[in-house]
C-alpha cells in the first residue's frame, strides 16, 4: 500500500474504541462476472474480513444490492458478519432476518414483475433476479446497444407504477418498492454495533450514498476509477484487501 496518506489515515482508524468495517460485495471483495452467482471474493479478501471480523471490538459488515440469500451464497461469511441486502431492504443482525410487505407494496411488486418479465423475454441474454422488495433487470450478457433498449423499454414500462425507486448500476437497472439506500444501511449498521468509526468500501454509484453519509473519524474508500465522494481511491479488490490487511495488523497491534 504506498499511499502515504491512506497508511496513515488507516493507522489512524485502527486506534478506534469500536470501528465498523463495511465492505461492499461485487467489484470491491469481488470481480464483477457476468452471472451473478459465479461472483466470489479473492482470497486476499476474504482472509482480511476474516482477520478483522476475529479481532476485538470489531464489527464487519457486507452492504451489498443483492439480496441476502444471494449474498449468503456467493460470500459465504461467518455468523459474525453483519449483513445488509437489497440496498437497505434486508438485514440480518445477530437474529433471523425478515422482510414484510404491505398490501400495496406487494401488488405494485406484482405489477413491476410483469413489466420486467416482459423486457428480459424479448431481449436475449438479459434476465431478471428476484429481491424480496423488488427486482434487478440484468443486461452484462447483452450487446450494448440491446442493453441500452432493454433498459429504456423497463423505465418507460414501469414509469406508471407509483412508489418506485430505481437504480442504475454496472449492466444492471433496479427496481424497488421501498426507498432505502447504501447510506441507511451503513447508518443502521452503525447504530447497531455502537461504533465509533467506521471503515466503508465500494465500486459503485449506488455506493455513493455509503460515501455520503460518513464523517469525521471515518474512511471512505472507492474501489476503481471515476468520481467519488470518498476520501481515497484503489485500483481494484486487491488493493481493498492490501488495505483491510493493513487495517488488521495495525489493529492487531492495539491489542496485542
Amino acid at each position: 500500500m504506498a499511499d502515504r496518506d491512506l497508511r496513515a489515515a488507516v493507522h489512524e482508524l485502527a486506534a478506534s474504541p469500536l470501528l465498523l468495517v463495511a465492505l461492499d460485495f461485487d467489484g470491491t471483495m469481488a470481480p464483477l462476472v457476468d452471472r451473478p452467482e459465479d461472483a466470489r471474493a479473492i482470497p486476499e479478501a476474504r482472509a482480511a474480513m476474516l482477520r478483522l471480523a476475529g479481532l476485538p471490538e470489531t464489527r464487519v459488515a457486507l452492504i451489498s444490492g443483492r439480496s441476502l440469500d444471494s449474498l449468503v451464497h456467493v460470500a459465504d461469511p461467518p455468523a459474525s458478519v453483519l449483513l445488509s441486502g437489497s440496498h437497505g431492504v434486508e438485514s440480518r443482525l445477530d437474529a433471523e432476518p425478515r422482510v414484510t410487505l404491505d398490501d400495496g407494496e406487494r401488488q405494485r411488486l406484482y405489477a413491476l414483475r410483469a413489466v420486467l418479465d416482459g423486457v428480459a423475454d424479448s431481449v436475449e441474454n438479459a434476465f431478471v433476479e428476484v429481491k424480496p422488495a423488488g427486482f434487478a433487470l440484468h443486461t452484462r450478457l447483452v450487446a450494448p446497444e440491446g442493453a441500452a433498449e432493454a433498459q429504456r423499454r423497463a423505465r418507460e414500462g414501469t414509469a406508471a407504477i407509483d412508489g418506485l425507486t430505481v437504480r442504475s448500476g454496472s449492466n444492471v437497472l433496479e427496481f424497488s418498492v421501498r426507498s432505502t439506500t447504501k447510506g441507511d444501511a451503513v447508518r443502521m449498521l452503525r447504530d447497531f454495533a455502537g461504533a465509533a468509526s467506521v471503515l466503508f468500501a465500494g465500486d459503485d454509484v449506488t455506493d455513493e450514498d455509503g460515501f455520503a453519509v460518513l464523517g469525521p473519524g471515518d474512511l471512505g474508500l472507492k474501489c476503481g476509477a471515476g468520481p467519488t465522494a470518498a476520501e481515497f481511491s484503489v485500483a481494484d479488490p486487491a488493493a481493498v484487501a492490501a488495505v483491510l490487511h493493513e487495517l488488521a495488523d495495525a489493529r492487531e497491534q492495539k491489542y496485542s
